[in-house]
């Protein structure tokens, strides 16, 4: 059996999925603080891709840039490849591109449904996919994470399609860490809460002034809160932690997500 050992080789290089801005970007950032040259991918948003970019060789790493579209597969994933060439190798494949619905189940049309299905679920396998074949022909092991959700375990109105696809990605992230265990890839997934970041119209929040009742910690998270634990995840330190789901979500899944956000006062607090 290879792979990393408790006190193995340290991951050099790393792809990113979606890191112009939000979770993606700070782990990308987070990453290169721990060393590590990184892949930068990007759907719409090349300025922030450079960006990203820039902030990773202030850092003093290796950074490339490269679109990926997920709606276009099979072929959209080669940029994984693409990648990894430039960057010599890749020890780390952080899946984190994804996009959402806010539509109502009767109201879904096949395309948004496939849409949504491809770039959060299908897009993370095949990119997985071409990621494990360059770890297990490199010889050293690896590492995957899969950015989730809360609603990887929790549903929430109208994100049918999304609820779908991340409930499928985290059952898809055990299968794997099964898989390839003997490779010494691990595969864990990070499931977010509500975090301040474009997708959620909060980019640059300060976190500790916005109130959410819902929550138990009383706030969202800020995307550097999940980097560093997806940081963990492709650390040494993590050696022997595979297919499991850490929800970082200030205590949301305890309330439900459908409270979390929706709660508006801290009466819940009180018997």
């Amino acid at each position: 059996m290879t792979g990393f050992s408790v006190s193995g080789r340290r991951p050099t290089a790393a792809v990113v999925t979606a890191a112009d801005s939000g979770i993606g970007r700070a782990t990308a950032v987070r990453l290169a603080a721990a060393g590590m040259d990184v892949g930068i991918t990007w759907h719409s948003d090349e300025q922030g891709a450079e960006e990203t970019a820039m902030e990773v060789r202030a850092r003093g790493r290796q950074a490339a840039v490269a679109r990926l579209d997920l709606t276009g597969l099979p072929e959209a994933a080669d940029v994984i490849d693409e990648l990894a060439e430039k960057l010599g190798r890749i020890d780390v494949l952080v899946n984190n591109a994804g996009i959402g619905t806010a539509t109502p189940f009767l109201d879904l049309d096949l395309d948004t449904v496939r849409s949504v299905l491809d770039v959060d679920l299908v897009g993370p396998f095949l990119c997985s996919q071409h990621a494990a074949r360059r770890m297990i022909a490199q010889g050293d092991g690896g590492r995957i994470v899969n950015v989730t959700s809360v609603h990887e375990h929790q549903p929430r109105v109208g994100a049918a399609p999304y609820c779908a696809a991340k409930g499928g990605l985290g059952l898809l992230t055990q299968v794997m860490a099964l898989e390839l265990a003997e490779h010494g890839i691990t595969v864990n997934s990070v499931a977010p809460g509500e975090i301040a970041t474009p997708m959620t119209g909060q980019e640059d929040t300060d976190v500790r002034h916005v109130s959410r009742p819902g929550v138990p910690l009383g706030r969202p998270g800020d995307a550097r809160e999940v980097a560093a634990v997806i940081a963990f995840l492709t650390g040494e330190d993590a050696s022997y932690v595979t297919g499991a789901s850490w929800a970082v979500d200030g205590g949301m899944l305890r309330m439900g997500p459908m409270a979390g956000s929706h709660l508006g006062d801290d009466s819940w607090r009180r018997p």
